[in-house]
């Protein structure tokens, strides 16, 4: 954003030298990316009035011109009246102009960037010339070259130009991303504001712009004018009005100044307006050629804002022609496109040297939708840079009417239509003047957030200073934001506005103040530490899946499709459902660590599922799970599959110092449908009925839809339910005399479970043990014959405390242990 210092001191004063005023820019308002001294290029060029012109002898293009500089240049050849010559091939050249002088040792402006052209004495076919006559282009304010620019402002020979047309400058360049939130900084009356608000000056803003009056003179002839809006939520208002008669011409030296210093390149005076009051405010406008308009159109001249038909082409002001996408805005007529809304206008209705009428335009675009626009076709216009920061849609009246005004008062037209607004901005908002409600907050609250002691008066001085109504009730103040702001909504953007104002450099260089008590850790990550601790020390490798699955994988392990959430926008075709359990994930990891060569291992996982079951208000609700299986392709591992996942769940219990009991399964058990239910178990907390999960064998259909070995089992427990069960870890002392093993076999009849029987002799043996001595079983062998019974062994280990245990004790401990089997289960000792 490029920022011209005269421009802004036209509205506010500026106190501060041209290196403190940057430096506040950047510490307030935004970072500046460099500065010109635009006087400097203009040094030594004087304004000139040609007393006498006469025509080369020597060359048939070029005039030899005496010219009065009032004896402003010194070190110069003048004749007995004190005039200076120069020879000049302009066609424009007259006796009686005032020109742009460059006297020799001055420097050529449009040179100044490149190579510099620096002037001297020299003869033009045998004439000296003293300097040169410039034309617009030369004096870097303008493309023209055809002819001298012709000062415009009444002076004397030998007045200043630099001075005369205000570009004695400083042009601050400031990064455009710092005002991204800020549209109304995109134009110089919102830069002047911020520059005032940072020096702590108030500034008013002109009252053309702050209070809207409808003013439509002079009105010339009607010229029928309809708008048309079917994108309501788009373009939220669009204003337009016609004006007749107006003369197509060079803009003002003045207004040409303005917009070459800025980098807006000059056209004529309709169109430079329109730039003139977008640099000014921040807005964009249109003027159409109403003619080209009313021939484009059926009838009556109509803007219509819509979208592009199908296979729709335009070609733009740029020479562009495109096909825009089927979402962007169209400004149309009834039969025909003839702009890009808020990008660029048509090359069908360019207002050009025969315009007579014009239409000038004046709108809101949403946004979103002008930058998806700008990125499909490449086109980053002014106006697109403007739009793309939101503009506020409550300004377009005033700058419209002062727009038109401004053509009317340089006698380029009259107004030929009523003022039309189709306005479709919220009517709260437009009521109360201002985009957002008032924000109402405390002293205190702007204070503790900023750790300054700013009394009220100081924040209501440092927001009205830049507009802000702002009234006081004690300590707490009521913040209304004025009607070009978009960004205060919140009592924190008055806070940022505050510290802003005030300047952040101000803020106390003091560290926070913060308690030093360490944070508590989160239990349920403390537990997720300590299971992957546990499950890799025992060999098992973790695995991380998606939450998603495809519908395939839960048709395999027979999970019901529409107990899970369907994702709308799936990332990819095989992520369509959140999971119901984390099983699946893994055993679809199983097959490709087969192939790979691996014919052992454990997989286990820890995640979130989800089921509409436990869904809350109709949105998914989360369940944190942890899942294990193990897998063997070696023909010669013998035993069940089974048992070797219950090692792993065995070995977390003893790691939480928790009791699982293993009871038989349920088909009622909902979503567990992929376990074998003769061959798993659900998994519960000793001495309660809180269920954890299960674990068992996978069912045959699911081994063969996933190609997964025939010994392949696992489990899956709530790991925030075994969080929640975690006891303290305690401390046993060993006994330090020798244990006594011994091994006992059992005949029991196939109905009884192996569970039943673990439990009954680990009591019986808890009941019958010395005092105080410490015993334990561990499984040995599960062996069933073909008839109705099956054989389970067990070692059972004890060691006292007080002396060493004889191996009669341990028969005879063991004799009773057996005896109570017998008498409950009808377990026969082997």
């Amino acid at each position: 954003m490029k920022v011209s210092l005269n421009w802004v001191k036209e509205f506010t004063k500026v106190e501060l030298p041209i290196e403190e005023l940057v430096d506040k820019i950047g510490a307030q308002l935004g970072a500046v990316d460099g500065v010109v001294n635009l006087g400097e290029r203009y040094q030594g060029i004087v304004i000139a009035k040609v007393v006498t012109c006469q025509d080369h002898p020597n060359a048939d293009k070029l005039h030899v011109c005496m010219v009065d500089d009032g004896g402003a240049v010194k070190d110069v050849p003048r004749d007995e009246s004190g005039y200076v010559q120069v020879v000049c091939g302009a066609p424009n050249v007259r006796e009686g102009m005032l020109v742009a002088w460059l006297p020799p040792g001055s420097t050529v402006p449009s040179s100044w960037d490149g190579e510099k052209f620096v002037l001297e004495a020299r003869e033009l076919r045998g004439v000296t010339s003293n300097g040169m006559l410039a034309s617009a282009k030369e004096l870097a304010i303008g493309d023209s070259h055809e002819g001298l620019l012709e000062i415009d402002i009444e002076c004397k020979p030998g007045a200043d130009f630099a001075k005369l047309y205000k570009l004695d400058d400083y042009i601050i360049d400031i990064e455009n991303k710092m005002f991204t939130h800020r549209p109304d900084c995109f134009g110089m009356l919102g830069i002047a504001r911020e520059i005032a608000g940072i020096q702590g000056i108030k500034f008013a803003s002109p009252e053309w712009y702050s209070v809207f009056k409808k003013d439509l003179k002079p009105f010339g002839p009607e010229l029928p004018l309809e708008v048309k809006n079917e994108l309501p939520e788009l373009v939220p208002r669009f204003a337009a009005v016609a004006i007749s008669n107006v003369a197509i011409t060079h803009s003002l030296v003045l207004v040409q100044s303005y917009l070459a210093r800025v980098g807006v390149r000059p056209v004529n005076n309709i169109v430079d307006v329109t730039n003139y009051m977008m640099l000014l405010t921040g807005q964009p406008l249109h003027a159409y050629d109403y003619d080209k308009v009313k021939a484009l159109s059926g009838g009556t001249a109509t803007l219509v804002v819509r979208n592009p038909h199908p296979g729709e082409k335009l070609t733009l002001l740029n020479g562009k022609e495109v096909e825009p996408r089927s979402e962007s805005i169209l400004i149309a007529t009834d039969k025909q496109a003839i702009g890009l809304g808020g990008v660029m206008g048509g090359a069908d209705t360019e207002v050009s040297n025969d315009t007579k009428n014009i239409i000038l335009e004046c709108a809101s675009f949403d946004m979103y939708s002008i930058r998806r626009t700008s990125m499909e076709h490449g086109i980053f216009s002014d106006a697109v840079t403007r739009f793309t920061k939101g503009q506020s849609p409550l300004q377009n009246d005033r700058i419209l009417m002062e727009s038109s005004k401004t053509i009317c008062d340089l006698g380029a037209g009259e107004f030929a239509s009523d003022l039309i607004d189709d306005m479709h901005v919220n009517k709260s908002d437009v009521s109360r003047g201002n985009l957002f409600p008032p924000v109402t907050l405390g002293q205190q609250y702007i204070n503790e957030r900023l750790g300054l002691g700013l009394s009220v008066t100081d924040i209501k001085s440092l927001l009205e200073n830049v507009e802000f109504q702002v009234t006081v009730e004690g300590n707490n103040l009521t913040v209304t934001a004025p009607f070009w702001r978009t960004d205060i909504e919140l009592r924190e953007d008055v806070v940022e506005e505050v510290g802003r104002l005030y300047g952040y450099d101000h803020l106390p260089l003091e560290l926070p103040k913060r308690d030093l008590t360490p944070a508590k850790r989160d239990p349920l990550l403390e537990t997720k530490a300590k299971i992957r601790g546990v499950l890799a020390k025992a060999g098992a490798n973790e695995v991380l899946t998606y939450s998603f699955v495809h519908g395939d994988l839960l048709d395999k392990v027979g999970q019901n499709k529409d107990d899970a959430f369907r994702l709308s926008n799936a990332l990819s075709p095989d992520l369509q459902y959140y999971r119901l359990s984390l099983m699946p994930s893994l055993l679809a990891s199983v097959h490709p660590n087969i192939k790979s060569g691996y014919d052992e291992f454990a997989l286990f996982e820890m995640g979130k599922v989800h089921t509409k079951s436990a869904s809350e208000n109709g949105l998914p609700f989360e369940f944190d799970n942890l899942a294990l299986v193990y897998t063997t392709n070696k023909s010669e591992n013998q035993g069940a599959a089974y048992y070797e996942a219950r090692k792993y769940l065995t070995q977390l219990a003893a790691a939480f110092g928790v009791e699982f009991e293993f009871q038989p399964f349920e088909v009622s058990s909902g979503q567990d449908v992929v376990f074998e239910p003769v061959r798993a178990a659900r998994v519960v907390l000793r001495g309660t009925t809180e269920l954890l999960g299960v674990v068992g064998e996978l069912k045959a259909a699911v081994r063969k839809s996933l190609k997964l070995p025939n010994k392949t089992a696992g489990f899956e427990i709530s790991t925030a339910k075994l969080q929640r069960s975690t006891l303290p870890p305690t401390y046993v002392a060993l006994p330090k005399y020798p244990k006594v093993t011994q091994d006992i076999s059992l005949k029991v009849p196939s109905k009884v479970q192996y569970g039943e029987l673990e439990e009954l002799i680990t009591t019986e043996l808890t009941k019958a043990k010395p005092e105080n001595s410490q015993a334990g079983i561990q499984s040995l062998d599960i062996y069933q014959r073909e008839d109705a019974h099956k054989q389970i062994a067990f070692r059972v280990s004890i060691a006292s405390y007080e002396r060493t245990l004889t191996d009669h004790e341990v028969n005879a401990l063991l004799d009773q242990v057996a005896a109570a089997a017998k008498s409950k289960l009808g377990a026969e000792r082997l």
